[in-house]
């Protein structure tokens, strides 16, 4: 971690400033790979993956930085991630042996989500107010426990993902702006539109392919 932070230390220096906060090269590279990764997910373009890795630990430096500690480790945790969703997108299979294809989750499996989403942000909230010294264990909990379940569902390529995105995004934006993070709050203000746009464009692809 101190290594990642230390050879990233050039690119903390201000690139402008916005709002009166000075905004840095990590966060500006780090919003451009972020947007270019979402657009090629609406597309469902693998190439997507490989962006959201470095994307995800600029922004891992960044919230660190920013002691948010919930959604710096959720960075780390996106990094690998991405990698096994790469994998899935490019060889993953679906539980009748055919490849992955754009599909919505059934009744059961989307009650599963909800029960997984009320237990992980409580004990999220909980181990971050103990262990660390966040002065927002629980907001930051809240879009650390949604995006493990978004980011679970887009990797196998279920519709639901950009939904969850979506609450993930809106409550990300009250956060950094009030962690004065602007560039990010304008980047997740964009993310609400982009999954707005993610699920109408899924919904189409899942009603063609179940056609």
């Amino acid at each position: 971690m101190s290594a990642l932070l230390q050879w990233l230390q050039p690119l903390f220096a201000a690139a402008f400033s916005f709002l009166g906060t000075d905004v840095t090269w990590v966060e500006v590279v780090a919003f451009v790979l972020a947007i270019a990764m979402v657009v090629l997910n609406m597309r469902v373009n693998p190439l997507g993956w490989p962006l959201a890795i470095v994307s995800s630990l600029l922004y891992f430096a960044l919230f660190w930085k920013s002691r948010l500690y919930g959604d710096a480790s959720l960075q780390i945790f996106f990094a690998v991630v991405a990698g096994w969703g790469w994998w899935q997108w490019l060889k993953g299979r679906s539980a009748d042996g055919h490849a992955l294809r754009v599909r919505a989750l059934d009744t059961r499996a989307t009650y599963g989500v909800l029960i997984a989403m009320v237990i992980a942000w409580p004990l999220t909230g909980l181990f971050l107010k103990r262990y660390t010294d966040t002065d927002v264990p629980w907001w930051d909990a809240f879009p650390t426990a949604g995006s493990v379940i978004g980011q679970w569902l887009l990797g196998r390529k279920y519709v639901e993902n950009w939904l969850a995105w979506l609450v993930v995004n809106i409550a990300s934006v009250g956060l950094f702006a009030y962690k004065g993070l602007w560039l990010t709050l304008v980047l997740y203000a964009l993310f609400i539109a982009m999954s707005w746009a993610g699920w109408r464009a899924w919904r189409r692809l899942a009603a063609e392919a179940a056609a």
